[in-house]
């Protein structure tokens, strides 16, 4: 390929993709390039007929039959076994239920309540500064309340934290701002050396690059549906627990979906067997059944080599995208925040740019090219232009578009247009 790819060269490249039917199962806008599945995936085909079934005949029809007819209450087992296939685990070890949030809150406090059994000297749990907030939140307040120390470490300085008085070390696999991605296996081995249980948020990383939970040693996980795995708005998060784990706790939002037998109705708890008990109430079986169908699609790439091919594609979406931000916009101010080694970077590039950069991203969306925007603090951490690159439906073309018009957004100087520069409520 030429030192600057040509939009011929990235039409080949989509015409040899043998990943390229893919994105026939997904039900995208025309004259839209989307560029954000990292925050919110595109709608699978089969989902409107799909959740109208569910809607008109399960609900309209069977009405509370559907409980057993259409297999409502094993529902969230089901799709946990689909997305166990995409994040290296086995089946009966997830479960889809409830929010990225509610599910770390749950394993967290596992997490603690096994430290505190194991090693009560220990009084701190670790993370990255970086991370995303309300991973931050939902530990700050565990820390109060069960009077334990979050400390925030930068990237680079989390081995040299992991010492004797660390119970957990909780950290996003993949970076939502930089996109900078954790070795898991590393990091969780260096971790368990000094006796400390991890925590993984897989938010970024399920369905856009390789997890190996169980051959990784991991603890917990937890993880979002709606974003590479295409569940639709608020779509269910899951959890992921280790084996050995499973069994030794009561979670502690203890509801009656995870009794070991929800219709006794008996008053006290009795925890469910393994992963079942990490349900708490009623789960939204329309969402899950939206998100079920999104997971169809890794099913079907699982003939096309599954993870390990859609990550191949994904590292040369984002290795061609910085490629040409490089050569095609030097001298515009942008700084590429994502790692330019393929192990360390997720699915999105992210780009920095001391002025404007809220502006050149709602530039860009009016041309139809959607990414988004992050803040930045005013210290280290700059303003970011983020763009993810889904392999299932991005094609090399549409980067190559891509970044033909944020050469123009920038050489017409439209971004500082005064409309590009009023925030939204989202960003």
């Amino acid at each position: 390929m030429n030192l600057t790819p040509t939009l011929q060269d990235c039409e080949l490249l989509d015409a040899q993709d043998p990943l390229r039917g893919l994105r026939n199962q997904f039900d995208l806008p025309p004259g839209v390039i989307y560029l954000d599945g990292n925050s919110l995936g595109v709608l699978p085909k089969t989902a409107p007929a799909r959740v109208a079934h569910a809607v008109t005949h399960e609900w309209g029809t069977d009405l509370i039959k559907s409980w057993n007819t259409a297999g409502w209450f094993t529902l969230p087992q089901r799709v946990g076994d689909k997305i166990a296939r995409v994040i290296g685990a086995q089946p009966g070890e997830v479960i889809a239920a409830d929010s990225t949030s509610i599910n770390l809150f749950k394993v967290l406090a596992a997490a603690l309540h096994i430290a505190k059994a194991d090693h009560p000297h220990k009084t701190k749990i670790v993370s990255e500064r970086s991370n995303f907030p309300t991973d931050l939140y939902i530990a700050e307040a565990l820390c109060k309340e069960r009077g334990y120390t979050l400390q925030l470490v930068e990237a680079d300085e989390i081995a040299a934290a992991l010492q004797a008085d660390v119970a957990v070390l909780m950290l996003t696999h993949v970076n939502y701002r930089t996109g900078a991605m954790h070795n898991m296996q590393t990091v969780t081995a260096q971790a368990h050396a000094q006796g400390i249980l991890t925590v993984w948020d897989l938010a970024h990383s399920a369905g856009a690059v390789p997890v190996d939970l169980n051959g990784s040693g991991a603890d917990f996980a937890v993880g979002c549906g709606y974003k590479y795995l295409n569940g639709g708005p608020g779509a269910p998060a899951f959890v992921w627990v280790h084996p050995q784990h499973t069994d030794r706790f009561w979670q502690p939002l203890a509801g009656w979906w995870g009794h070991a037998a929800p219709f006794a109705f008996t008053p006290d708890y009795q925890p469910a067997q393994g992963i079942t008990r990490y349900q708490c109430g009623t789960q939204p079986i329309l969402s899950l059944t939206a998100i079920d169908c999104g997971l169809d699609a890794f099913l079907a790439a699982e003939a096309l080599g599954g993870m390990a091919a859609l990550r191949q594609k994904s590292l040369a979406l984002t290795g061609l995208f910085m490629q040409l931000v490089r050569t095609r916009l030097h001298g515009h101010g942008f700084g590429i925040a994502t790692p330019v080694e393929e192990a360390l970077r997720g699915s999105q590039v992210s780009l920095t740019r001391a002025e404007g950069a809220y502006a050149i991203v709602q530039a860009l969306i009016a041309r139809g090219v959607i990414g988004d925007f992050r803040a930045g603090d005013g210290g280290q951490h700059a303003d970011i232009l983020r763009f993810g690159f889904t392999p299932l439906y991005i094609g090399y073309a549409d980067v190559w578009q891509a970044a033909e018009h944020l050469c123009q957004v920038m050489e017409s100087g439209e971004w500082q247009d005064a409309r590009f520069a009023q925030k939204n409520a989202v960003t």
